[in-house]
């Protein structure tokens, strides 16, 4: 069973996600693709982790969420995926510890040729999985090209993965409304 769970930043969907794989399955696998940037980024992590149940398997995964889903989806833990948002930006823009000019120049190749590879595994995946993302197409266009990129290509994602889920609910004040 793939289970897509998509909302707006804050909307209870990581939770929920959490909550879910916890009743579905005593072994659960979290992959996550955040990574420590800043202070501010820190203690969010930070927030995820006491949230989490400390005998749940964890593995940090920013770039080849192909393989992890891959690797993990071997062992018969159910996978949490959080969050592909946060995925698609380092794909985009791959973290570097000394960033020059040239890193912020969007990746374009790199990333059609990761997210094509995830889609593959998520369609050929037998294990269960539930997926967290952000919606990222109702607010005002971006003012600046990046940020529509981002917006574009995030929203090309999330239809994708929606659409090789058997499940896809919009998470919104911590409820889910079933959108297929």
């Amino acid at each position: 069973m793939r289970t897509f769970l998509i909302g707006g930043a804050r909307s209870g969907k990581s939770s929920l996600a959490a909550r879910w794989a916890a009743e579905r399955s005593p072994k659960v696998c979290c992959v996550v693709t955040a990574t420590v940037s800043d202070e501010e980024m820190a203690t969010r992590i930070d927030a995820h982790r006491r949230e989490r149940p400390q005998h749940w398997r964890v593995r940090e995964e920013p770039l080849r969420l192909d393989a992890a889903v891959q690797e993990e989806g071997r062992t018969g833990d159910l996978l949490l995926v959080d969050c592909l948002t946060l995925w698609t930006a380092n794909c985009l823009w791959p973290p570097t510890p000394a960033p020059t000019p040239a890193d912020f120049q969007p990746d374009l190749p790199g990333w059609h040729a990761q997210r094509d590879a995830f889609l593959e595994i998520l369609r050929a995946t037998e294990a269960e999985i539930i997926i967290v993302s952000n919606e990222v197409g109702t607010s005002l266009v971006p003012e600046n090209a990046a940020a529509r990129l981002f917006r574009d290509e995030q929203g090309r994602l999330n239809q994708l993965v929606a659409a090789a889920c058997d499940q896809a609910f919009l998470v919104t004040a911590g409820l889910a409304l079933r959108l297929k």
